[in-house]
């Protein structure tokens, strides 16, 4: 008797995942795409003006082109839409910020999940020889920070229109996104709520990067850029302040230290929109917060948590009603009334 067993295609797939996303981090980084932005060319000519081996450049290529990245015709490459949108610096909807950042930070930190699994911390110092949070160590020059930043932009351009209408924010006038990067946010809410004000919140080195792209926001008269570290400086009024992607970064004891100084700062009925992940309630997933969860253990000190562990911490604080929604986007979004 035979016995039958799974078919393996799963774990081949599983094997092969981090290739795919090498050939794309590596293309990207070697600056591919922006030079086969609207104009082809062939791998010899493309290698001598680069400075790459012609016969590792077309392997390159061609595995690009086998993930629909490039189009190959006649002997010369030229970007899809699909990599034009996405991973062109000149692109507004561009993701070569993150596609950087994954591959010159997170893919080096992920090689060490081993040890972050072993001992349940961050591989800041294994990796980079960093003390100090990754986020204030590892930025410290301009390009590291913008490489960050711009990556931020893009999953944020993703995101940001739908979180902004996972509930209906009309009733609030001021919205205050604290560590609101460059703006995604706060131009995504102005756009959706003609009446409403925003401020947008961050580090200075971080609030130049945001002047740039709200500079150009059609609804730039309504957003107010201030600098300050929301964990220590006075936070600006408002009466909706939201965090994305920020929870998630830190101890427990620093999220209640934070949704503190929030709940001090709102006036009654306020509320708190928070932009993050989302895992079920039983922790079979999805795929994509379990996975981000483990991205925050090796690159932060926080985690992924459900909807009712968000639930404890906001009503633990003084929040009244915790309500949270799936939005199809990378992040979830949950909004807290006072």
């Amino acid at each position: 008797m035979t016995t039958s067993v799974p078919d393996p295609a799963p774990i081949l797939e599983l094997i092969e995942a981090f290739r795919r996303s090498k050939v794309m981090f590596t293309a990207t980084g070697l600056g591919l795409f922006d030079r086969l932005n609207g104009a082809s060319a062939a791998a010899p000519a493309l290698a001598a003006e680069l400075s790459l081996s012609e016969d590792a450049l077309s392997r390159l290529l061609d595995a690009c082109a086998g993930q629909g990245l490039l189009v190959r015709s006649g002997g010369e490459y030229t970007n899809t839409p699909l990599a034009t949108a996405y991973l062109t610096a000149s692109s507004p909807h561009t993701l070569a910020g993150y596609v950087n950042y994954s591959n010159q930070v997170l893919f080096r930190l992920w090689a060490n999940l081993e040890d972050a699994v072993r001992d349940g911390s961050h591989r800041w110092n294994q990796t980079f020889g960093l003390e100090g949070p990754l986020f204030s160590a590892f930025f410290k020059t301009d390009e590291s920070m913008r490489t960050f930043v711009l990556g931020m932009h893009g999953y944020g351009m993703i995101a940001s229109p739908r979180v902004v209408r996972a509930f209906d924010l009309s009733r609030f006038a001021h919205l205050a996104d604290l560590g609101g990067a460059t703006g995604h946010l706060v131009m995504a809410a102005c756009e959706a709520y003609p009446a409403m004000r925003a401020t947008l919140f961050d580090l200075e080195r971080v609030a130049n990067y945001a002047r740039e792209f709200i500079g150009q926001s059609p609804h730039r008269e309504r957003i107010e850029i201030a600098a300050g570290d929301f964990f220590q400086d006075p936070l600006p009024p408002a009466d909706l302040y939201a965090v994305g992607r920020i929870l998630h970064d830190w101890t427990e004891a620093k999220v209640k230290r934070l949704l503190a100084r929030i709940v001090n700062a709102l006036p009654e009925g306020g509320g708190l929109l928070i932009a993050e992940a989302l895992i079920e309630e039983d922790r079979t997933g999805p795929v994509s917060a379990q996975l981000q969860s483990l991205n925050m253990l090796c690159c932060t000190e926080g985690k992924e948590r459900t909807l009712s562990e968000y639930t404890a911490l906001l009503t633990g604080a003084g929040f009244r009603t915790v309500e949270g929604r799936r939005t199809g986007a990378p992040v979830d979004a949950i909004l807290a009334i006072k």
